[in-house]
């Protein structure tokens, strides 16, 4: 089922960054393991109620001077109405309502997608009751928050939940036939060489390549299926940094490429190497290891970089110090252009597809973790033994794993990175995100 989406609109400076970011930190406490993902961006995940969704912040889209306002606004609110699955419009009460709200109400309102209106900024009484103008737009449902103390964003956050079916099993049974054939998707930043290394692969001119960034408007399927490989390989727009997102169908894109890696297995992330490793790169990372995805990454137009000795070693550990603490994951050296190691590349799609969805028997996970974790027990709490007596690998798409405990609270992530890497070691999960639970006995 694809991702639900909720996009984010407003003027500039009513906060909608701040609410963006405050969507994201309620998921953030509770199963973000990795650290480091950088809040610089326009897209995330957000969890609530045991519902996940994408969140699009359009803040960093909208045009900053008043006279291209009003056609570049419009057509941000059009394009989070047609794309998104449901949009927060957010208003300031400090500033009261504009001619700029007004004029965005009004489009919104004609919007057949829900829309939630939020008036922020509303941290004191005076404030709440400057806030009931709002009521006059016409919204069934308005909330009054203020993104920075976070007050109002949990009843927000209910109504937004109260909007993601639960999946049906009709869909469940579509997607388990979709899902017979691994999902790679190839992601990167604008330029990289995505469709010139998708036309390589497959072996004819399926999109356009040209020197122009972001000629590839949309996400694009493509059956592969040689030397008894078979999968379904996905081209997406680039994903580029805000103050770049300057064009509409740039806009477009990006929702695009964030909602097509929901349905993938595994993303070949795709590095320009006269570029080196970006912080947009770290992003599309972060991003595809917190949606579960196995990732390979590509280190593409490795032909044209001037080669010392040991320059792809050095480049491999910049890499790694980029990404961690989620470092176990294959990195490749290619040229798509001159077709140098592509189809290694796809071999090894094929390998961390297969780590993504290796099941291990509870016998042996206990037979192999077991004298682990008595060689190296995790600290005491509080004067007590902290044991875990019991492990078993849960039924979900990502490697998870559930540790049974007499103190499961008191286990902190020092020891939760020393078994994922003890997994890691034993198993061989190499791409693959794996996560640890612990749960009481």
């Amino acid at each position: 089922m694809s991702g639900f989406t909720v996009a984010i609109v407003g003027r500039p400076n009513v906060g909608k960054s701040t609410l963006f970011n405050r969507m994201l930190e309620q998921r953030k406490a509770i199963v973000d393991d990795i650290s480091g993902v950088t809040r610089d961006r326009q897209y995330g995940v957000a969890d609530w109620n045991g519902k996940s969704f994408n969140v699009i912040d359009t803040g960093g889209f909208v045009a900053k001077t008043d006279d291209v306002f009003e056609i570049e606004i419009k057509k941000q609110v059009r394009i989070a109405m047609d794309e998104a699955n449901l949009v927060i419009f957010v208003v300031d009460t400090t500033t009261g309502a504009t001619g700029q709200d007004e004029d965005m109400a009004v489009l919104l309102r004609k919007s057949t997608k829900p829309v939630l209106l939020v008036v922020n900024k509303v941290d004191n009484s005076e404030r709440a009751l400057y806030a009931t103008e709002f009521y006059s737009f016409g919204f069934e449902n308005t909330f009054f928050v203020s993104s920075m103390s976070g007050s109002g964003t949990g009843e927000l956050l209910d109504e937004v939940a109260k909007h993601i079916p639960e999946s049906t099993e009709e869909e469940n049974e579509t997607d388990k036939e979709q899902a017979s054939l691994p999902k790679f998707i190839i992601i990167g930043q604008p330029n990289a060489g995505k469709s010139t290394l998708l036309n390589a692969l497959v072996g004819e001119e399926r999109t356009i390549v040209s020197d122009i960034a972001g000629t590839t408007r949309d996400t694009i399927h493509t059956h592969y299926n040689q030397f008894g490989k078979e999968v379904v390989l996905i081209d997406t727009a680039g994903l580029r940094k805000k103050k770049n997102v300057h064009d509409d169908l740039e806009f477009y894109s990006v929702i695009r490429a964030v909602r097509a890696m929901d349905d993938v297995d595994v993303c070949f992330i795709v590095i320009d190497a006269e570029k080196g490793v970006t912080m947009q790169d770290v992003n599309i990372f972060s991003l595809a290891a917190r949606k579960g995805k196995g990732i390979v990454l590509l280190v593409n137009k490795w032909d044209t970089v001037s080669k010392e000795t040991n320059t792809a070693r050095d480049y491999e550990r910049e890499i790694k110090q980029r990404i961690a603490p989620f470092t176990d994951v294959p990195i490749l050296f290619i040229s798509a252009k001159e077709k140098q190691r592509i189809f290694q590349a796809m071999e090894k799609g094929i390998e961390v597809y297969e780590n993504r969805n290796k099941k291990i028997q509870t016998s042996k996970l206990n037979d192999v973790m077991l004298p682990e974790i008595q060689r190296y027990p995790p600290p005491m709490t509080r004067g007590h033994n902290v044991s875990i007596k019991f492990i078993t690998q849960l039924p979900v798409a990502v490697p998870s794993f559930a540790f049974f405990a007499n103190y499961p609270d008191a286990i902190k992530d020092p020891y939760r990175n020393f078994l994922e890497n003890k997994l890691r070691e034993k198993f061989d999960f190499t791409g693959s995100p794996v996560r640890v639970f612990f749960r009481k006995k």
